[in-house]
């Protein structure tokens, strides 16, 4: 459990509240919007109402108590970087900030953030490569250009063994693991014969994934 500091309570602030209630953290929710703070008091362990670019209300929440802060103002980037830049100079130990656009994501990197998170890229991201193949029922990007992918067994693939495809060797993708029977494996035999009651998890750079899958 770790005690989170949550700036910003809009749509993309409300759906951070309510996952991070659900891995049983512990949240200090904070806006400018008294609606916004109400709405979320069922997901949260404490809140308050205040403007986050005052530095004496932010230095009253004791920033550097929480093991992170996370910066969800996606209406003001100026208020967005304000806030960034307080909690650094506050002492605040990981400070991970929205940017809607990549020049503010730079700005966001100078100004103290420690991570950006770019949610509308994500997602484009994610959409275009789930509607480019019909396997993909699921899309992490992990840094760069490699990612994790939750695929179908294509049909090719099915009625063979996994040591018979040697897609490592061939495209450079590793097999995570197995999920079937709404379980999944991650411990398998290589011998395992792959049916299209299966899905896999494999890992790979998004150019091998690409020429794999024919994205």
């Amino acid at each position: 459990m770790k005690n989170i500091l949550l700036i910003g309570l809009g749509r993309f602030g409300r759906h951070i509240a309510e996952e991070l209630y659900r891995l049983d953290h512990r949240i200090m929710a904070v806006d400018m919007d008294e609606n916004r703070v109400n709405a979320v008091l069922g997901f949260v362990t404490n809140a308050q109402i205040g403007d986050s670019t005052d530095k004496l209300f932010l230095s009253s929440l004791g920033v550097d108590n929480y093991d992170a802060a996370i910066v969800a103002i996606g209406d003001d980037f100026q208020s967005s970087l304000e806030t960034t830049s307080l909690l650094k100079e506050l002492g605040s130990r990981h400070v991970i900030a929205r940017a809607a656009t990549e020049v503010h994501e730079k700005f966001l990197l100078r100004n103290g953030a420690d991570e950006v998170i770019y949610p509308e890229k994500e997602l484009a991201k994610w959409t275009a490569v789930k509607c480019t193949s019909d396997h993909i029922l699921d899309f992490i990007p992990i840094d760069g250009e490699l990612s994790i992918l939750e695929i179908t067994v294509p049909d090719q693939w099915r009625s063979k063994s996994i040591v018979a495809l040697d897609i490592r060797k061939k495209y450079g993708i590793n097999i995570l693991g197995i999920r079937r029977n709404g379980n999944i494996e991650l411990s398998f035999d290589p011998s395992t014969v792959l049916t299209d009651k299966m899905s896999l998890y494999v890992a790979g750079d998004m150019r091998a994934i690409k020429k794999c899958f024919h994205l």
